[in-house]
């Protein structure tokens, strides 16, 4: 993958700025970017923010980013020890799905550059979304789930479930999916450890992320 930033920084700095689209203009507060670690091994690719993303300009920190992080923390992981970020940068009004389009044209400019700058080892792909992007229009969650394939940039990749979906289950189907993420993550924690075998993916005590970027918020609500 070619580079074009020298360094996360500047190529944040560049993305929290970007009016490139009309989702830009979707009466959103702008873009968001990532967090957690931009030296990480294991990346997860999410879908867009939310309104709760929308407001801490970062990505799953919301109802669905707790659940996301209850998961992790269920297979060792903790999200200050990966990079967290998302195909579509600026919150679809209505929190309506991104077309595949809109997808394409945000995650070309922005995501592509933040896989060249972060280099992960492993991707986690979240949703329909994300897969579709990283695998290709013909990809289905439903289908491709568990399954591992290689991305654009020559990084392996698995998808699963978003949490968003889990949220919306009950029942049967919300313990079967619950496993079947449960069991997409450790194949991938299993993947980073076969491939670096010293990487650690926890830390003792878990980062409170709405904490972390409270200023952040602050300075995007006003």
């Amino acid at each position: 993958m070619k580079r074009l930033y020298e360094s996360t920084e500047k190529l944040e700095k560049e993305l929290l700025a970007c009016v490139a689209c009309p989702l830009a203009q979707a009466g959103n507060r702008g873009a968001t970017s990532w967090n957690g670690d931009v030296a990480a091994q294991l990346a997860i690719v999410g879908e867009g923010p939310g309104q709760v993303e929308d407001e801490y300009g970062v990505p799953l920190v919301g109802p669905s980013g707790q659940l996301l992080d209850k998961a992790l923390h269920s297979v060792g992981v903790t999200r200050d020890r990966i990079y967290t970020t998302n195909v579509i940068k600026c919150r679809p009004k209505g929190n309506r799905t991104p077309t595949l389009e809109e997808s394409c044209f945000c995650a070309l400019r922005w995501l592509d550059e933040e896989m060249a700058c972060v280099k992960p080892k492993v991707i986690i792909a979240l949703g329909s979304v994300a897969l579709k992007y990283l695998k290709g229009e013909e990809a289905r969650i439903t289908r491709d789930r568990g399954n591992w394939f290689e991305t654009k940039y020559g990084i392996p990749a698995i998808a699963t479930y978003h949490p968003a979906y889990l949220l919306r289950q009950s029942g049967k189907e919300l313990v079967k999916a619950k496993w079947q993420v449960y069991y997409d993550f450790q194949a991938a924690v299993e993947r980073v450890a076969s491939l670096v075998p010293e990487c650690k993916l926890k830390s003792e005590e878990a980062p409170k992320l709405l904490e972390i970027y409270t200023e952040r918020r602050a300075a995007r609500c006003k």
